[in-house]
């Protein structure tokens, strides 16, 4: 186990809802005692926000500024981009229904899927970037991973295969590495549009010029009266969001 990125792993357990707020109940549980309105007022707001996150509606209230930081890429090839990087995120590991092979999980899959369109479209050489998720024996790097998928199954070529990384910042420092020693400075980055605001920032950090290929817009939908019901699938997303605000606000405090 890798114990530098504990200290990382345990901040984002305790930030990240629905668990900061589960713990901000806890706290007002403990404080009615003593200070009953305090109490009953934190257990409240802890409640209320956890409701809130939990619904579309809420959940795109996060989503939706990180969102318009970035926009669709139309036109791949006027970009004048010399290479494609599709950023990682997990594996689903030793899945059976594809004889115990590693396979990305759903956050992964889309940014290939847009990965191989992009590919497709212009021809230009691709990476993908993603490291070790487990110290377990055997295990695959979800970069290794990613590539196999795409070349088995999108029919799409992989040139580079970056498989070190454990977060953004390592993705756009080794993915920067390869690329300058083969000449490439200006890429068609391909992650999750809420990801593109932290993920353009450590590739432009690298010397990298980045034209944005965002994907899985989530908050440009239509809204439905379902979208204030609560849904596991809302949380995540709030989740998602809060994270990306998170990873932004640490990486402006390490420029200061």
């Amino acid at each position: 186990m890798d114990f530098s990125r504990l200290p990382s792993l345990a901040a984002n357990i305790v930030l990240m809802p629905p668990t900061s707020l589960l713990l901000l109940m806890l706290a007002g549980y403990l404080l009615r005692r003593r200070w009953p309105r305090t109490g009953r007022s934190t257990i409240a707001a802890g409640a209320l926000t956890l409701l809130v996150l939990s619904t579309g509606a809420g959940a795109r209230l996060l989503a939706r500024p990180l969102e318009n930081m970035t926009t669709p890429l139309y036109d791949p090839r006027a970009a004048g981009a010399q290479a494609i990087v599709v950023l990682g995120a997990a594996s689903v590991e030793r899945a059976p229904e594809y004889d115990g092979a590693d396979v990305p999980d759903p956050v992964a899959l889309v940014r290939l899927q847009y990965g191989a369109r992009l590919q497709h479209a212009t021809g230009l050489p691709l990476l993908v970037s993603g490291g070790l998720q487990s110290s377990a024996p055997g295990a695959v790097p979800v970069g290794v991973t990613m590539a196999r998928v795409l070349r088995e199954d999108f029919r799409t070529p992989v040139t580079w295969i970056e498989g070190r990384s454990r977060d953004t910042a390592q993705n756009a420092a080794f993915s920067a590495r390869m690329l300058k020693a083969a000449g490439v400075r200006r890429v068609l980055l391909v992650t999750h549009a809420m990801h593109m605001p932290r993920s353009r920032a450590a590739f432009a950090r690298e010397g990298m010029e980045v034209v944005e290929a965002p994907t899985a817009f989530y908050s440009r939908g239509p809204f439905s009266p379902m979208m204030l019901v609560p849904s596991a699938s809302a949380l995540y997303r709030s989740f998602y969001a809060t994270h990306e605000w998170v990873g932004l606000a640490w990486y402006r405090l390490r420029a200061a």
